[in-house]
Formats: C-alpha cells, sequence, structure tokens
C-alpha cells in the first residue's frame, strides 16, 4: 500500500508535512515544547520529557513493525559507528544543554511563539548544518568510522524475530513509565 508513494515526491511532502505539524502539536500538548520542563529533564527535577519520549517510541516501534509485518513498509537500517555516535551526541549534548531544546522541539517551541527556540534554535540548527556540511569533506573519517558496526539492529544482533525485541522493549518501557508516575516524577 505504501509502496506506491515511494517515487512520488509530492504526496511524501504533503505527508510529511502533515505529519511534522502532527509530531509538533503532540510535543506541544505533551508539554515538551517549554524550556522549564526541558530544562527540569536535564536538572532530573522534572520527567516529563522522558515520559512523552519513551510512549513515543514506544508507539513508534509497534507501529512500524505493525506495517513491517503486514507487508506495507519496510526497514532500511543505516550503518555506524561509535566515533559517529559519540560525535553527533556531543554536538547534540553541547546545544541541547546550552539552548534548553532538541530538534524536535525547537520547532515546536517555534510553532508556540517562543523566540528563543527561532532565533536561538533554528538559526543555530541552520548554522550548525552548514558548517558541518562545510567541514564534513576535511574531517578525519577514522574518528567518526571508529567502532563501525554496520546496519545491524538489535533483533539480528540477537538473532531472534523483531517482534520479541518489540515486545520485551514495550513491557520495559511500561515498567518504567509506571515505575516513574509511582515515584512522582
Amino acid at each position: 500500500m505504501l509502496k506506491h508513494l515511494h517515487g512520488q515526491k509530492g504526496p511524501q511532502l504533503v505527508i510529511g508535512f502533515g505529519a511534522g505539524i502532527l509530531f509538533g502539536f503532540l510535543l506541544q500538548k505533551g508539554g515538551v515544547t517549554t524550556y522549564d520542563v526541558i530544562i527540569g529533564q536535564l536538572l532530573l527535577t522534572d520527567f516529563t520529557v522522558v515520559k512523552v519520549m519513551l510512549t513515543a517510541m514506544g508507539t513508534g516501534m509497534i507501529g512500524v513493525h505493525l506495517l513491517r509485518s503486514l507487508g506495507m513498509a519496510q526497514l532500511h537500517p543505516k550503518p555506524g559507528s561509535l566515533g559517529s555516535t559519540a560525535v553527533g551526541g556531543l554536538i547534540f549534548g553541547v546545544g541541547f544543554g546550552v539552548l534548553g531544546y532538541c530538534p524536535g522541539t525547537v520547532a515546536g517551541a517555534v510553532g508556540q511563539g517562543s523566540l528563543d527556540a527561532l532565533f536561538g534554535g533554528v538559526a543555530g540548527t541552520l548554522i550548525g548544518a552548514g558548517l558541518f556540511a562545510a567541514v564534513y569533506p576535511k574531517l578525519d573519517l577514522r574518528v567518526l568510522n571508529k567502532g563501525h558496526f554496520g546496519d545491524i539492529t538489535w533483533p539480528g544482533l540477537l538473532r531472534v524475530n523483531s517482534w520479541a525485541v518489540v515486545f520485551t522493549v514495550a513491557v520495559g518501557v511500561i515498567a518504567l513509565l509506571f515505575l516513574l508516575e509511582r515515584a512522582g516524577l
């Protein structure tokens, strides 16, 4: 069903735009587009962000694997490495800690009218992406490719059916959400 959309850029853009607006709306309704909530998460005093992200991760994981099982979608995991993960995580973490937004929450915050997100987040994202694109050809790829692990997935690594991992992670997410609520976090 979704395969016919693969070569049609117009409908893909419309669906992506609509999904982005829905995503931003849900982030805003979940309360994670507010600077104080995000900083509270970084300070481990407000776990709203963790709750929203765990819920989204669990729902998305089940949805993607359901579509895959029904033959409506295919997975195309990208190869990775420990080096690129560490460098990307460091850049992401510094930006997140300094500004108080991640790329998804900054877009939602702009949508609700936060000027700090517009001028700091969007401008910073565009400048950072431009700088990375300009510097990338000159980077020492030995650092980024250090610990290359390819396009392996958890089910592939564990040699189990993907639903075994989905079920296990879903139960873990539900348990963690229950414990966070029970602890009043």
